[in-house]
């Protein structure tokens, strides 16, 4: 399938994984590219130029196709290095920059001149026909039902799909509440190029995630997401669990009192003992609501494969019966 996606980042097929925290790891990265989309390893999981160009080298030696680097930018008093890890991803080669967090501006000249393509995530429209007046390539439209931080507007990709459509003129793709071939389809009948996953690609065989963590999304429901951070005007979509549920009475019993300081235990430095070593209840970790939709941890060529077989009958057999009606 060729989309304006396919064929500026020079895949087969126009799915995206998502840049996530302590899962974006070469492995990760290197199968969804060598399953002919777009692998993505996390910057920020690395920290330091070093260790990114590390990984990136790491990937390099398990793909000869294309994959691509997520830099998010934070607000913190300590940032990150980020023009160290800019010049890493440049001399590497890395052909794809997923941005996310904070306006990317400030990172676009050395891409740019690098000839790096940049596909910065948004949460509204507005921010959508910013990120395309600054000059990224595309963008990643997410919808409220994401996993991660979906802003503070609350509008699902139903609504929000469309309107991109309306007002954007370079090329996007939806992301949040994607995992099979309807939701492929449905992304480009929408006006999208492609689509994004990320909890869908924490449940393959390949991510480099404890058992656990695959275990605890196929088995949850759509429920079982809940958002948290939300009068600190940070909304996170995390999976419920006992950290989670303690979090949250926190917060309505402190309402307009509340501080990043009074759960910092429940959301701060929580990943290496979830990711890596399955404690499935120290703290809160992001998950889409499409965990509803996953049943199964396949590879991720079976994924892949999958969800373009599936988007391949939809568009030939049951959209084309409509039209022959």
């Amino acid at each position: 399938m060729k989309t304006a996606i396919t064929e500026m980042f020079g895949i087969q097929h126009p799915i995206i994984q998502g840049g996530m925290h302590y899962v974006g790891f070469a492995e990760m990265a290197a199968a969804v590219s060598n399953a002919g989309g777009l692998g993505i390893i996390t910057g920020l999981t690395q920290g330091t130029p070093e260790k990114l160009a590390n990984e990136i080298a790491r990937c390099k030696d398990m793909t000869d196709k294309p994959f691509g680097v997520n830099i998010t930018l934070l607000p913190t008093l300590t940032p990150p290095d980020y023009p160290g890890l800019i010049a890493e991803i440049v001399k590497a080669g890395v052909p794809v920059v997923e941005t996310a967090g904070r306006n990317p501006s400030q990172l676009l000249g050395p891409l740019q001149d690098a000839g790096i393509k940049v596909i910065h995530k948004c949460t509204s429209v507005r921010h959508s026909l910013k990120a395309q007046d600054i000059g990224c390539d595309a963008v990643s439209v997410d919808g409220f039902e994401c996993g991660g931080h979906p802003g503070e507007d609350d509008i699902p990709n139903m609504i929000l799909l469309p309107r991109a459509a309306d007002e954007l003129d370079i090329p996007f793709v939806s992301s949040g509440g994607m995992a099979d071939g309807r939701s492929l389809v449905a992304s480009l009948a929408m006006g999208a190029e492609g689509m994004n996953m990320g909890t869908r690609f924490i449940a393959t065989k390949e991510a480099p995630v404890h058992d656990n963590v695959k275990a605890a999304i196929v088995a949850a429901s759509e429920l079982d997401t809940r958002l948290v951070m939300r009068p600190l005007r940070n909304t996170e979509r995390v999976l419920t669990n006992d950290a989670v549920e303690r979090l949250l009475v926190k917060e309505k019993e402190l309402g307009d009192d509340l501080k990043f300081e009074d759960i910092i235990e429940e959301v701060a430095g929580v990943y290496p003992s979830i990711m890596m070593e399955g404690d499935m209840d120290k703290g809160a970790w992001s998950c889409g609501m499409v965990a509803g939709l996953i049943n199964d941890v396949p590879t991720c060529q079976e994924l892949i494969d999958r969800i373009m077989g599936e988007a391949e009958m939809l568009i030939n057999d049951r959209l084309a019966r409509f039209q022959a009606a």
